[in-house]
Order: structure tokens, then C-alpha cells, then sequence
């Protein structure tokens, strides 16, 4: 049976969304539909979603779940006119805050994700740039690096550099494993010089080969005997080098950074 999920926000609802993925994954024997109704931020919004969600009731039956960050009441409880569940993501946390505090919520819309500081959407920025320029070996200066993953072709390095850079203002490289260096298993030279701030990423084999048949179908780049072989090769070269490594088969982005952050004790915030 599955259930229809509804983000609504007077913003981009990336904070229902975030929240509300973080609370279905913990629920592996039921099915989501999901949808996202952001900037309901006026009445006539508000009553459009609620008509949305409880046109959704009708036609299924179920009631939906609404994952609310709306921080006008007044809006809110014109969703909950829809009938679903709603589950008001800001409530349980303002008035033990305000107690706290001693002071007032201001409900400033979009806040959660507004421009607040220049210097850290400048950091957030430059080490976007610095992911890009340094993506693949392209760039092998990495002397500014914070951080700099080690694999082979395909295993995740380049979208969790962005990642970090996006979202946490790290300056991540990476650098692609090739068969010469896989052949000769020796930490390449370019790299010995930073060992204290190398990552690795591996993968499983059979999913290897599905990512790069995706990328280049029929190639020996994709055969499972070369995936398994190349895995295998990097896997020794990490042992041998004392490389920590962070297998990416199922896990998320967010995950695979947040390990490599902590390994390095590196304690940026999320922007």
C-alpha cells in the first residue's frame, strides 16, 4: 500500500524534505509517493495545496501525510483543511526555545535557507570552483586541498567533491586511479606529498559495471572482470598506504561526506 507524502513550505521545502526523507527511510516495509508544494506563502496557495492533497484522498482512499514547515499558522491550518495527517516540522522545537531564550520566534519565511552571510557563500563558492577545477587529475596543485579522494573511474569522487564544496565549504580534489597505477601499486608520486589528507572510495564490482556500461556500453572499461580486477588493485594499494576507504554501494552522498569529515576532524557546518 502506498502513501502520498506532501512537502509544503512557504519556501523551497527543502527543509521538509530533508527532515521527511530522514523520517520515511526509518519505515523500509512501506511505499511513498512523494511530492514537493513549495512558496505556499499566501492564502490562495495554501488553499490550492489543501484542494491538492485532498484530491489525492479522494482518489486513493488513504490519507496522505503533509510534512509542514509553513511558520504561519493562519496558512498551516488552512492545509490541515485537506484532512491529512500533518506533521508540523518547526512546532515541538519554538515554544521550548522561546521559554529558553526568553524571546519571540520572528517567522521569517525561507530563512532555513536564506543568503544570511557573504563570507560563507563566498567560501561556498570558491570551493565549488576549486572541486571543479581539481575534478579528475585535471588540476594536481593540492596544496590548498582539505581534502583529496582516491579510486578508481566511477566509484562516487567528483559528486561527493561537489557536495562538500556545496554544502560545507571543503575544498575536496580528486584523483582517478589509472591501470598504470594500479599495475605498478605504488602510491602515485603526485600524491605522496599530501598522504595525510587522501580518502578512498571503492565500490561494489557488479555495480561498477553497471554505472560505466552506462557511461560506455560494450567497452572493456565496463566488463566485470575489468571492474573486479581494478577494485581489487586499489584495495591493495589502500591497505599498503594506510589509506582510509568508504565503500559507496549503498550509501548517500550525504553520508559518504559526513564520514569522510569526520575522519578528517574537519567540523564545517552545513550552510
Amino acid at each position: 500500500m502506498r502513501r502520498s507524502i506532501f512537502y509544503v513550505s512557504d519556501g523551497t521545502g527543502i527543509t521538509a524534505e530533508t527532515i521527511g526523507h530522514s523520517l520515511l527511510t526509518q519505515f523500509n516495509a512501506a511505499e511513498f509517493d512523494t511530492y514537493r508544494l513549495p512558496f505556499v506563502d499566501a492564502e490562495d496557495k495554501a488553499q490550492a495545496a489543501a484542494t491538492r492533497i485532498k484530491c489525492t484522498y479522494a482518489q486513493s482512499g488513504i490519507r496522505p501525510i503533509v510534512v509542514n514547515t509553513i511558520m504561519d499558522k493562519r496558512l498551516g491550518d488552512l492545509v490541515a483543511e485537506s484532512g491529512a495527517l500533518m506533521l508540523d516540522v518547526f512546532a515541538p522545537f519554538i515554544a521550548p526555545l522561546e521559554r529558553e531564550l526568553g524571546t519571540q520566534r520572528s517567522a521569517r519565511v525561507g530563512k532555513a535557507h536564506g543568503l544570511t552571510d557573504f563570507t560563507e557563500y563566498e567560501a561556498r563558492i570558491n570551493a565549488t570552483n576549486y572541486a571543479l577545477t581539481h575534478d579528475d587529475g585535471i588540476d594536481v596543485n593540492y596544496t590548498d586541498a582539505d581534502v583529496i579522494l582516491v579510486g578508481v573511474s566511477r566509484v562516487g569522487k567528483t559528486p561527493t567533491c561537489l557536495y562538500m564544496a556545496l554544502h560545507y565549504g571543503v575544498k575536496a580534489a580528486n584523483y582517478p586511479l589509472t591501470e598504470e597505477d594500479l599495475e605498478r601499486l605504488e602510491l602515485p608520486r603526485r600524491l605522496v606529498p599530501h598522504r595525510p589528507r587522501l580518502y578512498g572510495l571503492t565500490i561494489d564490482p557488479q555495480r561498477l559495471a553497471e554505472v560505466r556500461e552506462a557511461r560506455r556500453p560494450g567497452s572493456r572499461y565496463a566488463q566485470i572482470k575489468q571492474c573486479r580486477w581494478e577494485l581489487e588493485q586499489a584495495d591493495k594499494l589502500f591497505r599498503r598506504e594506510g589509506i582510509a576507504v568508504q565503500n559507496t554501494t549503498h550509501t548517500s552522498i550525504e553520508e559518504i561526506a559526513s564520514k569522510i569529515l569526520a575522519a578528517f576532524g574537519i567540523e564545517k557546518h552545513l550552510f
